[in-house]
């Protein structure tokens, strides 16, 4: 007969919901283990059975904050024309950003501002899943380009990066306590420089 250990004494989900929320407000190295255990409600012996280290647990979260983020990124990509593509994505990013309900910026760009070297791994995947949601907007840029929704001479790659560097830049903003109003206003002189 195997010996079963103690069953759970707490909901998984709703220990990585807190553990989120003190990730996106501290960043992942600010985030210490009794600060994620108390929000938690949990144990260190607890955390590290159910979720493994720190990075491991971090890694969890990411993967729960783009899943339920993603909706918006999505959306903004099946609109049907470039510049409402761009523009979903920007009042989408102002809205969560500024999101009173939420610690403020963006968990993938917060998480990452402040590394040291020795975190390296984590920012390295916050980049790559900034990196790869910067190539999915690329690509759709790309289409509207070949179904000449976007000018002949315009460069895909050039505003796909474009759109994520405005969207980091009103999470950093957001993060340092710009308003919603603000970052709006951000929204409409980015518009005003898109291709049409």
């Amino acid at each position: 007969m195997v010996a079963r250990g103690r069953p759970r004494s707490f909901d998984i989900d709703q220990a990585l919901d807190q553990a989120l929320y003190v990730f996106w407000e501290k960043g992942y190295e600010g985030a210490s283990l009794p600060d994620l255990t108390r929000a938690m409600g949990i144990n260190r012996p607890s955390m590290y059975a159910a979720f493994g280290n720190k990075e491991a647990l971090f890694r969890k979260v990411i993967e729960r904050y783009s899943a339920t983020h993603s909706a918006l990124f999505a959306q903004a990509l099946a609109q049907p024309t470039a510049r409402e593509v761009a523009e979903h994505l920007l009042k989408g990013t102002a809205g969560l950003c500024s999101d009173r309900g939420n610690p403020p910026g963006c968990l993938l760009v917060r998480g990452a501002l402040s590394c040291s070297e020795a975190a390296d791994p984590v920012r390295e995947e916050l980049v790559a899943r900034r990196a790869a949601n910067e190539a999915a907007i690329r690509r759709r840029l790309e289409r509207a380009k070949s179904e000449g929704d976007l000018p002949i001479d315009s460069n895909p790659a050039d505003l796909a990066r474009y759109l994520s560097t405005v969207m980091q830049g009103m999470t950093v903003q957001a993060s340092g306590g710009a308003t919603r109003a603000q970052l709006q206003k951000v929204v409409l002189t980015a518009l005003r420089a898109w291709p049409s």
